[in-house]
């Protein structure tokens, strides 16, 4: 079995270990171009040894934004910022890879520290928001979205298609698709968010054709020899997990059979009263399950931290890659600790001169 810091391969990309950085707002763009954080930001997570690093979610349009502080690839100015930032990580030794989606109802909303809800109607920092149906997500997300048109379905599909060029053409290596987490795709295959009567509405088969026509434009556009993925919820924590579970592995055989790579396994957030249990590697079981049901390697993420239990998950086979966000957020040199803690005295990997050389200095 392979570990945490054996070299992972998928088409004609390689990383140096099995550890990758989820992709994590920063709410710190203007008009969606990136700045002075983000390439700062994202160098220093590269440097610090994990092997792919997949950029914050990023609007497909300006109204598929969460915030107005998120990163946009809708037009060519946000493209231009974003390459000398893949060239860093690219530098750095580090997969650059990028996260493209769009919020629908979890759109307009303030920044988490400006009170993480939406910002009213009218209020000129916002913009109007659309679903599949006309329901509202609840709780801090009040504002009843516009139930979309064909038109709007049609047009959010180009513009995946639009972002995913610009993304190739800056020079991403690792295309993942926002399919999770409440925002718009994953209200389309939510029993809670979907409510449509036409051939987007009603039965799984329908609650999924958004995504896997989302999933077979973006592939005619994305190389070949690239890694084509998506972040899906395949659960919801909602009383009806199996069903629900069992949808999601249906259609994940779907997105399989249209070109996708690599699944990382999630849940949904698409209704406030989820009963989530909280604990340590809580979605271990169910993307192992996942992953061995349709055939594809994977990854997840959610409370994975601690060397030893990454590393076992990897060797395990729970996973093939481990997605890791706040520990590295605490400290971007993760990597080389987790090494450290786990007796790999060479990794397979580098860090740049001067971190190597105070690092193992003073160990």
């Amino acid at each position: 079995m392979p570990t945490l810091f054996d070299p992972f391969s998928l088409k004609d990309v390689t990383l140096r270990n099995r550890i990758a950085v989820s992709p994590m707002c920063q709410y710190s763009a203007t008009d969606g171009v990136a700045n002075d954080w983000h390439a700062v930001h994202l160098a220093t997570l590269a440097r610090g040894g994990a092997g792919l690093v997949v950029m914050e979610a990023t609007g497909v349009s300006a109204d598929g934004r969460i915030s107005p502080g998120c990163l946009g690839l809708w037009n060519d100015d946000q493209a231009a910022a974003l390459e000398p930032i893949v060239a860093a990580i690219v530098k750095a030794g580090a997969v650059p890879g990028i996260q493209i989606g769009h919020a629908g109802r979890k759109a307009s909303a303030n920044r988490p520290w400006e009170g993480d809800d939406h910002i009213p109607a009218g209020d000129p920092r916002g913009w109007e928001i659309m679903s599949p149906s006309a329901i509202a997500f609840g709780k801090g997300l009040p504002r009843v979205p516009r139930e979309m048109t064909k038109a709007d379905i049609e047009q959010v599909k180009a513009d995946f298609v639009a972002a995913t060029i610009r993304a190739r053409d800056a020079g991403f290596k690792w295309l993942m698709l926002h399919f999770a987490h409440g925002y718009l795709a994953q209200c389309f295959f939510s029993v809670h968010a979907n409510q449509r009567t036409d051939e987007y509405g009603g039965s799984a088969e329908n609650r999924g054709r958004f995504l896997l026509e989302t999933l077979a434009a973006v592939r005619k556009v994305w190389p070949e020899n690239l890694p084509l993925t998506a972040r899906f919820g395949v659960i919801e924590f909602d009383g009806r997990d199996e069903e629900t579970l069992a949808e999601a592995i249906g259609l994940v055989k779907g997105f399989k059979r249209e070109g996708l790579d690599f699944l990382d396994v999630s849940m949904g957030f698409s209704t406030p009263d989820a009963q989530v249990p909280w604990g340590p590697a809580l979605l271990a079981e169910t993307a192992r399950r996942v992953l061995r049901e349709t055939g594809l390697p994977g990854s997840s993420t959610w409370n994975i931290g601690p060397a030893e239990q990454t590393d076992r998950l990897i060797r395990e086979g729970y996973i093939d890659v481990a997605m890791i966000g706040r520990p590295l957020l605490a400290n971007p040199h993760w990597p080389y600790e987790a090494a450290r803690q786990l007796g790999v005295e060479k990794p397979a990997w580098t860090l740049p001169a001067p971190y190597a050389h105070w690092l193992e200095r003073y160990r």
